[in-house]
C-alpha cells in the first residue's frame, strides 16, 4: 500500500479588510492558511480501467490528482479556423478519428467539420475526451469531469466514455464533484479526499433509460435538421416519429413510401439523434421500433445509410439483413424531388418481428 501526505499552505496578508472580516465573524487570527491530506492507494492491487476521484468542491480533488497523477493531466490547444478532426494526432487516419469520436458519443459529421470553439459545451466535452484518449495510450486524467455540461448529458457521456476506455484497454481517472455520474461511469475504484483511501468496487450495468416514442408532426423536423449528416430536406410524404427521454426530445425518424414495381413498401428517410443523447443507442431503438410497426403494414421495410456507425450497427444486428453491400448506386432518382447523391451507401431490410406501435 502506497501512501502520500500532501500539504498546501499560503501566507495571509493581514489587510484592513482581513482584520474587519475576522472581527465580524470572530475568526481566530491566522498567519497562514493550511490544509493537508493523507492518501493511501495501491493501484497495482487489481486490474482496472476507470478510476474516480470525487467529492464536494474545495475538498482537494484536483490537488490530489495533480500531486499523484500530474504528469498525466494534459491541456490542449485548439485551432480557431480548422475542424476538430485536424486537431487530432497527425498519424491518425480520418477513419480512426471519426470512429473514436463516434465511440464517445459524438457521431455527427456536421459537427466534425467545425472548429472546437463553435461546438456546444456537450460536444466540446466529448471531443476533449476523445482527444485525451487519442494522445495517451496509457493513463489519462480529466479534471472537472462533466462539470460544464447538463446533468442528463453528463450521465450519457460518462457511459460512452467508460465504454470506449474499456474497449481500448486504456486507463482513465476522472475528477468530479458530481455523484450523479457514479452509476453511469461505473468506476473500478473511488477515492474520496475526505476518506483518503481507495475503495474498490465491481462494475455493474448502467441504469435503464426509459424511452417514449410518439408519432410527430413534420413541423418538428427543423429541430433535428441541422444535425443530419447529409441533408436538411424532409420529403413531403414523410411520416415522422420522435423519441423522448427524461422529458426531452432525443431522436427523430421518418419513413417514406417505397414505390418499387415488384416489392413496394416503406423505408427509412431521415434518422437523427441529437448530440446530447448520442452514444447509448437511442437512435437505433427508435429505428427498430418504428420499423417493427411498419412491418405490420408491409413485408418490405428498408433503410439505406452511408453513415459508418449506423452501417456497422445494422450489419451486426439479427433484426436487419444487408441486401446491398456498400456501393455507389446512381440509378435514376432517390424519390420524387430528391436527386440521388453519388456516395457509398448500404441497404438493409428489417427482418425482425412485426409489432404495432401503440
Amino acid at each position: 500500500m502506497s501512501s502520500i501526505d500532501i500539504i498546501r499552505e499560503c501566507k495571509i496578508d493581514k489587510t484592513p479588510r482581513f482584520v474587519q472580516l475576522s472581527g465580524l465573524f470572530d475568526l481566530p487570527p491566522m498567519e497562514k492558511s493550511k490544509q493537508s491530506w493523507h492518501i493511501e492507494y495501491d493501484l497495482e492491487e487489481k486490474p482496472w480501467n476507470i478510476g474516480l476521484i470525487i467529492g464536494p468542491s474545495g475538498c482537494g480533488k484536483s490537488t490530489i490528482a495533480e500531486e499523484i497523477f500530474g504528469k498525466h493531466i494534459k491541456t490542449f490547444e485548439w485551432s480557431e479556423d480548422k475542424s476538430v478532426v485536424d486537431d487530432f494526432p497527425e498519424d491518425m487516419s480520418i477513419k480512426e478519428i471519426t470512429k473514436l469520436l463516434s465511440s464517445v458519443g459524438f457521431s455527427s459529421p456536421p459537427g466534425w467539420v467545425k472548429p472546437y470553439h463553435v461546438l456546444s459545451t456537450g460536444e466540446q466535452f466529448r471531443v476533449l475526451c476523445a482527444r485525451t484518449l487519442a494522445e495517451n495510450d496509457g493513463l489519462s486524467v480529466i479534471d472537472e469531469f462533466t462539470s460544464v455540461v447538463d446533468r442528463d448529458v453528463a450521465k450519457i457521456a460518462s457511459h460512452t466514455v467508460q465504454r470506449v476506455v474499456r474497449q481500448r484497454k486504456q486507463k482513465l481517472i476522472a475528477v468530479s464533484c458530481h455523484y450523479d455520474i457514479l452509476d453511469w461511469l461505473q468506476p473500478d475504484w473511488i477515492l474520496e479526499p475526505l476518506n483518503g483511501v481507495i475503495q474498490w468496487r465491481s462494475v455493474q450495468r448502467r441504469p435503464k433509460i426509459q424511452i417514449e416514442i410518439y408519432r410527430a408532426d413534420r413541423s418538428i423536423w427543423p429541430l433535428f435538421a441541422p444535425h443530419h449528416y447529409l441533408s436538411t430536406k424532409l420529403h413531403r410524404a414523410a411520416q415522422c416519429y420522435v423519441a423522448v427521454v427524461w422529458g426531452r426530445l432525443a431522436a427523430f425518424y421518418a419513413m417514406i413510401p417505397f414505390p418499387h414495381p415488384k416489392s413496394p413498401g416503406w423505408r427509412g428517410h431521415r434518422a437523427v439523434c441529437l448530440p446530447d443523447f448520442q452514444g447509448v443507442g437511442l437512435g437505433r431503438v427508435l429505428v427498430d421500433v418504428v420499423s417493427a410497426h411498419y412491418k405490420t403494414i408491409t413485408k418490405n421495410v428498408g433503410f439505406t445509410t452511408s453513415h459508418p456507425a449506423m452501417n456497422q450497427s445494422l450489419n451486426h444486428d439479427p433484426l436487419w439483413r444487408m441486401i446491398r453491400k456498400p456501393s455507389i448506386n446512381a440509378k435514376a432518382s432517390d424519390v420524387v424531388g430528391f436527386k440521388r447523391q453519388l456516395r457509398y451507401t448500404t441497404s438493409f431490410r428489417y427482418v425482425g418481428p412485426a409489432e404495432k406501435l401503440e
